[in-house]
């Protein structure tokens, strides 16, 4: 077995087990939960080690701690709070492009959520924070399980480590992946409810806009987006049929297994990998929201459009961000470059 089917295999087990423990143990928000469990488990490179995954597990109930913490700041200082969740959000997404750590945007998600919870009704507190650290425990659990049974041993084939980001092009990025979270985290201030599986959203395009072009920013944003819709519409469909707890165990492994062969490189795709990734987690969070809505009697398919047209309409704000500040950017050097050759002469 090769180790991108091993990765395949991971990241299905561990989203069915996710989803297991989510909606059987009938936890609030149960898509917080496979949502940690996809980011831990769709990472690049081998699985985090137990003990790895503990010193993590420590560092994210920090943050947790810290954005309980920031609730009273933006109930009575919000101006402050806003200014301050937007420092730690840069610092967050620029560690995470120098590291290449994909625990950057778990760190983010789980920075953002708790305050957002917090706000709404301090009994979400503990339930997101328990679906975060549920989330990162599967994650780990199955990727060193895995890993001790099936080692992946020496693979002289394996691709090098990427470079590391570059200072000036890591501010850059982080920059644009800010400007893309805050609007979302102000509205969520205002409507925690409804825009909560938005910031989840909102921080995976971020980091998607830090990665990406200007040119292709609008096929890979807007297009994960509408992959993670279709694939969420498919598994809604399919529950109809037979709406049990393991049919639905059942899909989420098809759509972990079917993506994951994407985003491993077992299935040959001219989109990369985190274009994937992010289609999975976004049918995640539109899939997840439309189950809640169905057991307390909501008008399912309005309320899903209405997720999905803010999800586009995200998408696109995304990419009119990189549009602008990669115009801006592309401006200045040429600004820089007339004003040193007239120096010169």
């Amino acid at each position: 077995m090769e180790r991108a089917d091993k990765a395949v295999l991971r990241l299905a087990t561990g989203l069915a087990l996710a989803v297991l423990l989510a909606y059987g143990l009938a936890l609030s928000s149960p898509f917080v939960l496979c949502v940690m469990t996809v980011l831990m488990l769709s990472k690049p490179g081998p699985p985090m080690p137990l003990l790895k995954g503990m010193v993590v597990a420590l560092l994210i109930a920090a943050v947790l701690a810290a954005g309980v913490l920031m609730v009273p700041l933006l109930e009575h200082y919000a101006s402050v709070a806003m200014l301050l969740t937007a420092l730690l959000l840069y610092t967050v997404f620029f560690i995470g492009l120098q590291s290449g750590s994909p625990l950057a945007n778990i760190v983010a998600i789980a920075f953002t959520l708790v305050p957002v919870a917090g706000v709404a009704d301090q009994a979400l507190v503990p339930a997101i924070s328990t679906a975060i650290a549920l989330g990162l425990g599967v994650g780990v659990l199955v990727g060193s399980l895995s890993h001790a049974l099936f080692p992946d041993g020496a693979d002289p084939a394996a691709r090098p480590a990427l470079p590391a980001v570059a200072a000036h092009t890591a501010r850059w990025r982080a920059v644009q992946a800010t400007l893309v979270v805050m609007p979302v985290l102000v509205l969520a201030l205002v409507n925690p409810a409804f825009y909560l599986s938005a910031i989840i959203k909102s921080v995976l395009l971020g980091q998607q806009a830090g990665a990406t072009g200007a040119r292709s920013a609008g096929r890979i944003l807007v297009g994960s987006t509408l992959a993670g819709a279709g694939m969420a519409t498919l598994a809604w469909f399919g529950l109809a049929m037979l709406p049990t707890l393991w049919m639905l165990v059942l899909w989420m492994a098809a759509a972990a297994l079917w993506s994951g062969a994407r985003i491993f490189g077992l299935e040959a795709s001219a989109l990369p990998p985190s274009f994937w990734s992010n289609a999975l987690v976004t049918m995640l969070i539109l899939l997840g929201p439309a189950i809640e809505d169905s057991v307390v009697g909501k008008d399912v398919g309005h309320a899903s459009l209405v997720r999905v047209s803010l999800f586009v309409a995200l998408a696109l704000y995304a990419w009119a961000v990189v549009w602008a500040l990669e115009g801006w950017r592309a401006a200045r050097a040429l600004r820089l470059r007339r004003v040193n050759k007239q120096q010169d002469v």
